[in-house]
């Protein structure tokens, strides 16, 4: 049975996270330089979260929504942007 080499696809998920990070991938940088858990409690209590027992939509992770504005302010980007980014980065 003859093997078949499988050409990398143009848009390939891991290829295209591989080349992110070997070319300084400034969220890999940020990720390796702060410890972003240590903000974990102040970040709960300055949200003041409810405990969820009135229901409604679960919130946000405080350390991801931090990580979010800290790279909107580095890169001047409106919360339009920052969120079209975010969806981006997701798909």
């Amino acid at each position: 049975m003859p093997v078949i080499k499988q050409e990398p696809l143009l848009f390939g998920m891991s290829d295209h996270l591989r080349s992110l990070s070997e070319s300084g991938d400034p969220l890999a940088v940020l990720e390796r330089t702060v410890d972003f858990e240590q903000f974990r409690g102040l970040l709960e209590a300055a949200l003041a979260y409810s405990d969820g027992c009135k229901g409604g939509r679960p919130h946000f992770d405080p350390e991801a929504m931090f990580k979010a504005a800290i790279l909107q302010t580095q890169h001047n980007l409106s919360d339009a942007k920052t969120e079209f980014m975010i969806k981006d980065r997701l798909s």
